[in-house]
């Protein structure tokens, strides 16, 4: 892994350079000589602050078979509050 710097105006006018080594290591690109932002490859960026579940992995929840559920229509529930 190496690391790479560009200045802001190297990043502007040669953005692909930078992506291509981003694919090596992660790039840091200087404001006025300060490094200011890095550029990372996806897969480094994951490794970083580790793979995040998907919404659909979020939401999903295991059924237990103990688990009961008997869906009451909105109508009939009404009734039944009204006695």
């Amino acid at each position: 892994m190496s690391i790479t710097t560009f200045s802001s105006r190297e990043f502007n006018q040669d953005t692909s350079k930078a992506k291509k080594a981003a694919l090596n290591g992660p790039v840091f690109i200087t404001d006025r000589g300060r490094p200011a932002h890095v550029l990372l490859s996806i897969t480094d960026y994951e490794r970083l602050v580790g793979k995040r579940a998907s919404i659909v992995d979020l939401l999903a929840m295991p059924c237990p078979e103990h688990a009961h559920f008997e869906p009451v229509r909105a109508g009939a529930a009404c009734l039944a509050e009204r006695g």
